[in-house]
């Protein structure tokens, strides 16, 4: 059962490590391709960019203290220190969810009448993709890649908890 669940962890690290890294280069290329965009001139993508790449480095830094717990100490418990530290972040992320939006008006308001339009839907998609990892790192998991856990989701019609929602309510 340590090695199935040091697996899932060390792929859950190393998924959401290789994310932030992946999205940097992914920037740049859409970026060079399509200067339509204007991508690289919309504040409103720069903060939602930065928005996704801070929570993907806080599932890293979540997920890797629990497998270096797990690895070290044969617990899987999250650390209190690292949930205390994620816990203040949480705070901070909606601090940055709002600023994305301000960013948004201001970009909106700034380019009008003739608004980069594709630029503005692509600053959306992130800002959505980010929101929903929000979700899923503090509340609700949405992320599922077993046929057993979709079905207990359907037969129970219940979402499930989060692991990091459920190792601050330990702290409670």
């Amino acid at each position: 059962m340590r090695g199935i669940l040091e697996r899932r962890l060390s792929y859950l690290y190393s998924g959401e490590f290789s994310s932030v890294i992946i999205f940097v280069f992914v920037s740049y290329i859409v970026n060079a391709a399509f200067p339509e965009l204007q991508l690289y001139s919309l504040y409103s993508f720069w903060a939602a960019f930065f928005l996704l790449e801070w929570l993907l480095i806080q599932g890293t830094i979540y997920w890797y203290a629990k497998l270096k717990r797990l690895r070290k100490e044969n617990i899987s418990t999250t650390p209190t220190k690292i949930v205390r530290l994620l816990q203040r972040f949480k705070v901070m992320n909606v601090f940055i969810i709002f600023t994305v939006v301000i960013a948004f008006i201001f970009d909106v308001i700034q380019w009008y009448p003739s608004l980069p339009v594709g630029g503005l839907v692509t600053v959306l998609l992130i800002y959505v993709f980010a929101i929903l990892e929000y979700i899923n790192y503090f509340y609700i998991q949405l992320s599922y890649n077993s046929i057993y856990d979709i079905k207990r989701i359907l037969k129970n019609r219940k979402w499930k908890t989060s692991s990091l929602k459920k190792d601050m309510k330990r702290l409670l």
